[in-house]
């Protein structure tokens, strides 16, 4: 017998060619495992978004609905300005200050649940919360400046619920052109 057999290396080295192609294998099964992990990580991770998501925006189609209500407690307010309240019987009073009193639980109430109101006072228009119904003159404002909101808008955690319904100011109005009398 040859060294070279009594050392377990044949001719063709078949011991080494196995013992490297060993080692080949061990580094293609450790790369899957650590993509098989990363995989599981992300996975995790994106259900917990998922379920973050859902609680957090479980309440829209529910809060979308409810949002009617708010404004027909505002309409109610609102068609009983303070001049007639001040001359209103004791009953109605009561009835006015009641529609008020529920509108704000109400409206404490979607904002526990993660739904508040859009600021539209003095704002620019952004189409991405507000919805122009009108562009209409405003003396002294800035082009593309909220005049009045028709319909609030809400906001439900990042996401818009329904958009603030608004006039924006056109601007001031270019001086109508010179006409030549001299002809």
């Amino acid at each position: 017998m040859t060294d070279e057999t009594e050392n377990g290396t044949g001719q063709d080295n078949t011991p080494l060619d196995e013992a490297d192609m060993l080692r080949g294998e061990v580094a293609e099964l450790k790369d899957r495992l650590l993509r098989a992990l990363a995989d599981v990580e992300n996975i995790r991770r994106r259900s917990e978004r998922e379920k973050l998501d859902a609680s957090q925006y479980a309440v829209t189609k529910f809060a979308r609905d409810v949002l009617g209500v708010a404004d027909n407690f505002q309409r109610a307010i609102e068609a009983c300005p303070p001049d007639a309240r001040a001359s209103a019987s004791p009953q109605v009073k009561a009835v006015i200050d009641g529609v008020e009193a529920t509108e704000r639980q109400l409206l404490a109430t979607l904002e526990r649940h993660g739904v508040k109101p859009i600021d539209t006072t003095n704002a620019k228009f952004d189409p991405n919360l507000h919805q122009a119904i009108a562009e209409v003159p405003a003396e002294g404002k800035a082009k593309g400046t909220i005049v009045t909101t028709v319909q609030a808008g809400y906001t439900i955690g990042d996401r818009l619920l329904r958009p603030a319904m608004v006039t924006v100011a056109k601007g001031d109005a270019p001086p109508p052109p010179k006409v030549d009398t001299t002809a």
